[in-house]
């Protein structure tokens, strides 16, 4: 059986950020500067990027696994007999 999701979630999240670089690279052509100007902070934003991307990938993991192990508790719980649902299955009053 081929797992696609991570294939198709990586794609999304490539996408979505080839869609923000582009706009911003726009925005940064169309703005009234200089070309000096623009340039300048070109390389100021490709600094402030390449240091937030190296905390991605941990962040990311970090995520998927607070997120796995939410759902695996949530499971457990709901397949996880109360006691006092065994106490009425079994036919005792409790008194």
């Amino acid at each position: 059986m081929n797992d696609s999701r991570g294939t198709s979630t990586t794609g999304l999240v490539l996408a979505f950020l080839a869609g923000a670089v582009s706009g911003a690279v726009v925005a940064l052509l169309t703005a009234p500067r200089s070309g000096r100007e623009t340039r300048d902070r070109i390389k100021e934003i490709a600094r402030d990027a390449a240091g937030k991307t190296v905390r991605v990938p941990p962040a990311l993991n970090g995520a998927y696994s607070r997120a796995a192990e939410a759902a695996r508790r949530a499971f457990v719980e709901a397949f996880e007999p109360k006691a006092q649902d065994r106490g009425a299955s079994t036919g005792r009053s409790g008194h």
